[in-house]
């Protein structure tokens, strides 16, 4: 496979949060190009958006998604266990944009997040439709309820280990059909490997 050098990166329109961070822009490519990742597809110019990140089967995707976020100088926001943001790695994840998460107490998590997405100038949330890592048959429709809440598109994000590919996909628009949406929005999903077959 070609090395993600020689492919041009998405880019950012006026619109799309911006991390202007050149040591994390170098640090992301740097891990990108290691591993032999590129992108596909565009990244539309929203300035608010609730991004969904999948499949989801390994801790690497973790890896790979910070790394393309860097690499893209993207300035996104994530929910995560509350138990990650302890010590020095609670320093980290904070510095990427990471929101703790107790889940054992996340009731009213959804109304608060659509909220602040409202209320922001810009805001782009990044979550995992799955919930965990083992595979699911259905998936947590959290991120359908904020997106709708806050009133922007869901843009799906799909990690693809078989292509090595982080693809971007366009803006979709939530209706009040949850079922119909969900069902839409997984067909993106389908010709993606995870790291770990499920």
């Amino acid at each position: 496979m070609a090395p993600m050098a020689r492919k041009p990166l998405p880019e950012l329109g006026p619109s799309v949060p911006r991390r202007d961070w050149s040591i994390g822009r170098a640090v992301g490519r740097s891990v990108m190009w290691a591993a032999g990742w590129s992108f596909s597809g565009s990244v539309p110019d929203l300035a608010k958006a609730v991004l969904i990140v999948a499949p989801h089967t390994s801790n690497w995707d973790f890896v790979i998604g910070a790394a393309g976020m860097l690499a893209l100088d993207l300035d996104l926001r994530f929910l995560g266990k509350h138990t990650l943001f302890k010590g020095p790695m609670g320093l980290l994840m904070r510095g990427l944009g990471g929101i703790p998460l107790d889940r054992a107490h996340s009731r009213g998590v959804v109304d608060e997040m659509a909220a602040r997405i409202k209320s922001s100038d810009h805001l782009l949330l990044a979550l995992a439709p799955e919930g965990t890592r083992g595979g699911v048959e259905r998936w947590k429709t959290g991120f359908h309820a904020i997106a709708r809440g806050a009133e922007v598109p869901i843009l799906a994000v799909t990690l693809d280990y078989g292509r090595r590919q982080i693809r971007f996909r366009e803006p979709f628009t939530p209706s009040q059909d949850v079922e119909a949406d969900v069902e839409k929005l997984q067909e993106f999903f389908v010709s993606a490997r995870g790291r770990r077959q499920t």
